[in-house]
């Protein structure tokens, strides 16, 4: 996970925005961003039928993007937004066959002016994360609707194109309809399921962000400030959730050491990074709301994770790690979820704490029982710990072997270089006897 190179910026004022040409158009942007959600959340809320609103808000942010840049941002955007988003759809029911017509105009007439600015930005979260989708159309769908990226900006960060993006969009769409899911808060019943969905996604855009399974480059920031702006404002609709807390925190935390992860040579190793260049103001952020909800006793696995990033911080030099903690730490998040990156880092936490070989023995016990070199998920990752251990065990040739195993398994490039040159530094000199 990482960081962004400066904290997550709050949605701009219509004051930031008129503060003058050179940030006019950034901070035009930004708030349409933010009330993006809020025009969905209000035309869904009284009106239903998600596919249709979604689209009219999209027509509405197009026609602002155009319009405020000259005439200047109206004295209640979203009001402003709310109409014009109206105006559309009843363009796009118009187009739509004469019985739903008839019956959606009648809806607009009655409900129209009794629009209200509630937020319902966590509704809308809970919509787009609705169980009846699977976790890659909840991704896309609340990057959309919620997070306001456009499906061509969604298709670059998943290394799809926009068209494949944009049907998995609309499918989505479809199956909310087709599952009769409505605009409505959860109930008591549903509430911890449905923040358990939204958590997840959030948690898995943060991970694409942090290390992108494809493309030219490590880190995709705009899914990573993405996934912490929605988890801020989660966690300021919800906070008496525990885990919302743990999430934020362990984003945070995370998110701080981005700025030293890459260097000129690619990508630096955690023990190699200038710690002069994690973010303390994001550290502090995460482990004071670590420290907020640890007490309460009710730990779950974002928080134990945020427990694991704020031992990193706290270490005032790679060496001085706490290992021993974290290894602990790894033994209680797998018990409640034994994942396949759970398992291999309490491999690397075990090895350091008590060295490589202890390490490998423990990979070999997870690769018997749980078959982490043969998943094609968790090949990639299964050798390139291997290779570390190896090589610290004074192996190169082998180690220099799973490095370029790894790098094969893998199709982020940035990660590919900086396999491949701890191989090629492995490699005995021209001329060497093997």
């Amino acid at each position: 996970m990482i960081r962004s190179a400066e904290p997550p910026r709050e949605a701009a004022t219509p004051g930031d925005v008129r503060s003058g040409p050179a940030g006019r158009r950034p901070g035009i942007e930004g708030l349409l961003r933010a009330e993006a959600p809020q025009v969905l959340g209000a035309l869904v809320r009284r009106l239903g039928h998600f596919d249709v609103a979604e689209d009219a808000v999209q027509e509405a942010l197009l026609v602002a993007s155009r319009v405020w840049p000259a005439d200047g941002i109206p004295e209640n955007p979203r009001s402003w937004l709310i109409r014009i988003a109206y105006r559309k759809m009843v363009d796009l029911l118009r187009a739509d066959q004469a019985r739903r017509r008839r019956e959606m105009h009648a809806a607009f007439t009655e409900a129209a002016p009794a629009v209200q600015e509630t937020d319902d930005s966590l509704t809308l979260l809970l919509l787009c994360c609705h169980p009846a989708l699977g976790a890659n159309s909840q991704v896309a769908l609340t990057l959309r609707a919620v997070g306001g990226l456009t499906t061509a900006e969604i298709a670059h960060a998943y290394g799809t194109t926009e068209n494949t993006m944009g049907t998995r969009i609309s499918r989505a769409k479809q199956q909310l309809i087709r599952a009769g899911a409505r605009f409505t808060p959860p109930t008591d019943a549903d509430r911890e399921e449905r923040f358990d969905a939204v958590m997840r996604v959030l948690y898995l855009t943060f991970n694409e962000g942090h290390t992108a399974s494809s493309g030219d480059r490590l880190v995709r920031v705009d899914l990573t400030a993405e996934a912490i702006r929605l988890t801020r404002m989660l966690h300021r609709l919800a906070p008496e959730h525990v885990e919302v807390s743990g999430l934020l925190a362990l984003m945070l935390l995370t998110d701080a050491r981005r700025g030293a992860r890459t260097g000129v040579d690619g990508l630096v190793p955690w023990e190699d990074q200038d710690r002069s260049r994690w973010d303390p103001a994001l550290i502090a952020e995460g482990t004071a709301l670590l420290d907020g909800v640890w007490p309460l006793g009710r730990v779950g696995i974002y928080q134990l994770q945020a427990a694991i990033a704020a031992v990193h911080a706290a270490a005032p030099a790679a060496d001085r790690t706490d290992w021993a903690q974290i290894a602990v730490l790894y033994v209680w998040l797998e018990r409640l979820a034994p994942s396949p990156p759970v398992r291999l880092s309490r491999v690397v936490a075990v090895a350091r704490a008590y060295g490589p070989q202890r390490g490998l023995a423990l990979l070999d016990q997870m690769n018997q029982r749980h078959h982490l070199d043969t998943d094609p998920l968790t090949r990639h990752r299964e050798r390139t710990v291997r290779a570390h251990l190896t090589e610290e065990t004074g192996d190169p040739a082998r180690a220099a072997s799973l490095y370029r195993e790894a790098a094969a398994l893998t199709a982020n490039e940035v990660e590919q270089r900086y396999l491949i040159t701890r191989a090629e530094r492995l490699d005995p000199p021209p001329g060497t006897a093997n």
